[in-house]
């Protein structure tokens, strides 16, 4: 059944999905039509260098069955790791993520995906809700079926066909990074967490977010073409991961051009020793660091650190200038709205007494955005100077406590007043020139008086 379905299938594909212009990355018609026929085979393998240091590029055994098969295009397949990698999700079990391949580009976008923290028994037991780690039990191996829509269908980044959104990358191979460590794939660590009732087990948790994401890019090496384009991006946990990972990803898989769009996971200013009244995040970064083990000898910061002079131990912020200096010529792009309420509560709710205190949810949500708008507007001021990083500070949208802005769709995460929608952003970053768009909301009304939503409101019932 399989081969009588494939060839009509990859046609429909080719004909919906396929870029009406060649751009850098793609192949010609005819080269195309061998690809169909004999795949290409990966021409930037992991070499004996790439699996020595801190952070090696452990690939599978021998005689591994991955479950990749190279032939099968606009198809989600399921790419399983052995323990020999590395790789690990937190609970434990087996790491996998999902590769859907085209013939018609070597064009790649890494997507990270979204999910809570954690940092205890409750947030990583699943115990926390929506607010703790994702993917608590692990992954299955039918994780993008169209019954999982919170992942098939999650962006328009990921849905090749999406009914109104359009964005190049949907024509690319698409890597979906599945999130089940707790650590914004910044982690490395084994921690114990003691159930606080004491009914249960201690739970071993496996913070092992840098090497289940320095196997997918070993994984990429030994099996794709090297890109010409290549885009990494995430919203949430998803964001940061990204921009996290964006060095060893971008160095390692070596794109000609490579984009990066970090969709709602910023990463404050925020100075150890610092005053938490002027820097909020700071409680947040003090603590992750022990509890994710960031801070360890030859550990995730030292790791990026190296090969980053200009990043600052001390002030995790400095990562944006110093990827923008070590990549001048990759274009850089950061998102999130201002009146956000899931990753500011994240950041903010259990680390200040007054905000988890408060005497009700309104007064709760304005101290929250208090201490967001601080954050925000440094940051907004911190990239003001870097031309290969761009900002879109939209205000609000109705949806997901107005978190991330990539996500269901592009619309209405829009700039009204300068007549800007999310699209003009996403495609500055990732086809424009000169320095990278730049721009911010401050009507804090026209968002708030947009019409009723129905999709909107019906997916906020179901999250």
């Amino acid at each position: 059944m399989r081969s009588t379905l494939f060839l009509p299938s990859l046609l429909a594909g080719l004909l919906l999905s396929g870029p009406a212009l060649a751009e850098l990355g793609d192949y010609n018609a005819w080269q195309t039509t061998v690809n169909i026929f004999s795949p290409r085979t990966a021409d930037n393998p992991v070499t004996p260098a790439d699996q020595t240091g801190p952070y090696p590029l452990l690939t599978n055994p021998s005689g591994f069955s991955d479950g990749f098969a190279p032939g099968n295009y606009y198809a989600w397949q399921t790419i399983q790791m052995a323990p020999e990698t590395g790789a690990v999700c937190g609970n434990g079990s087996p790491f996998k993520f999902f590769v859907n391949r085209v013939p018609n580009t070597s064009n790649t976008i890494v997507y990270f995906e979204g999910g809570g923290a954690c940092w205890d028994y409750e947030s990583c037991s699943g115990d926390f809700g929506i607010r703790g780690a994702r993917n608590p039990n692990g992954i299955p191996d039918d994780y993008m079926s169209l019954l999982n829509p919170s992942s098939s269908l999650v962006s328009p980044f990921v849905v090749r066909l999406h009914p109104w959104t359009r964005t190049k990358a949907q024509n690319w191979n698409m890597i979906y990074v599945p999130y089940c460590t707790g650590d914004i794939y910044s982690g490395d660590t084994v921690a114990v967490y003691e159930d606080p009732t004491e009914t249960n087990e201690p739970l071993v948790w496996h913070h092992n977010g840098v090497r289940n994401t320095r196997a997918v890019v070993a994984w990429l090496k030994n099996n794709l073409q090297r890109s010409g384009q290549m885009l990494a991006t995430g919203c949430s946990a998803g964001g940061a991961g990204s921009f996290t990972n964006y060095l060893g990803v971008r160095r390692d898989l070596a794109p000609t051009r490579g984009y990066l769009i970090n969709d709602s996971g910023p990463v404050f200013t925020a100075p150890v020793g610092g005053d938490p009244e002027v820097y909020p995040s700071l409680p947040l970064q003090n603590h992750i660091r022990d509890a994710w083990g960031l801070d360890q000898p030859d550990g995730p910061l030292e790791y990026i650190a190296d090969a980053m002079p200009g990043l600052d131990l001390d002030d995790l912020g400095t990562l944006y200038p110093a990827l923008a200096a070590t990549f001048p010529n990759d274009r850089l792009g950061h998102t999130h709205f201002w009146d956000d309420l899931n990753y500011s509560s994240y950041s903010y709710e259990r680390f200040f007494p007054e905000i988890e205190n408060a005497p009700d949810q309104a007064t709760k949500e304005a101290l929250i955005h208090e201490r967001w708008y601080i954050d925000t507007a440094r940051l907004q001021s911190e990239l003001s100077s870097l031309d290969n990083v761009g900002y879109f500070m939209p205000r609000y949208r109705a949806v997901n406590e107005s978190h991330c802005t990539s996500i269901i769709e592009f619309a209405n995460a829009d700039i009204q007043e300068q007549g800007l929608e999310l699209d003009d952003f996403i495609n500055n970053v990732m086809e424009g020139s000169g320095a990278v768009m730049q721009a911010s909301e401050s009507d804090t009304t026209a968002d708030y008086n947009k019409p009723f939503n129905l999709l909107y409101y019906t997916l906020d019932q179901l999250l």
